[in-house]
């Protein structure tokens, strides 16, 4: 097997501190969405919509991990997780994380994502978009729990919603 150029490795953010010392840590929304949406437009123009889906989520189930195991201290207290994801996310200016239900096991799971990065303000399209978010939960409730999800949108700022709204499914390894 080819070794991999860009395997991801948390060296490959930078220091952003001695790279950018004038600039800062944070950009606009506006660029954030170029790069994620021309990369979607190259991707789906290659290899289809479906396959560009699979890319988004399967990234944002990456990110999810490193995510967790960058920003977010271990607890095994699902209070206390969501207390510090919600923190992590709003502080980053991700979006506004709420739970709206979840089992006692954290098997099922509806949440929200209030002024998501991903999609709030885009114009109505008539389908959900956010399934870099997807994986995104996806990782983060898996480095949680230990197991595996699917996380579908099920409502999203494009369908005329004013919110992100996901399900999200312990699966059965």
């Amino acid at each position: 097997m080819e070794e991999r150029k860009y395997a991801f490795s948390w060296d490959l953010l930078g220091n952003l501190d001695v790279g950018r010392p004038n600039l800062g840590k944070f950009t606009r929304v506006e660029v954030y969405r170029l790069m994620q949406f021309t990369l979607r437009d190259i991707i789906e123009s290659k290899f289809g919509t479906e396959e560009a889906d699979k890319v988004f989520y399967e990234a944002g189930r990456l990110a999810g991990h490193v995510f967790y195991d960058h920003f977010l201290p271990k607890t095994d207290d699902v209070g206390e997780f969501v207390k510090m994801l919600q923190s992590a996310l709003k502080e980053m200016k991700i979006g506004v994380l709420r739970v709206e239900s979840m089992t006692h096991g954290a098997e099922k799971i509806t949440l929200t994502v209030d002024e998501d990065l991903d999609c709030s303000g885009l114009p109505e399209i008539d389908y959900e978009t956010c399934v870099y978010d997807e994986g995104f939960i996806a990782g983060l409730l898996e480095n949680f729990t230990g197991k595996q999800y699917l996380v579908k949108e099920i409502d999203c700022w494009c369908t005329g919603d004013r919110t992100c709204r996901f399900t999200a499914d312990m699966t059965a390894d």
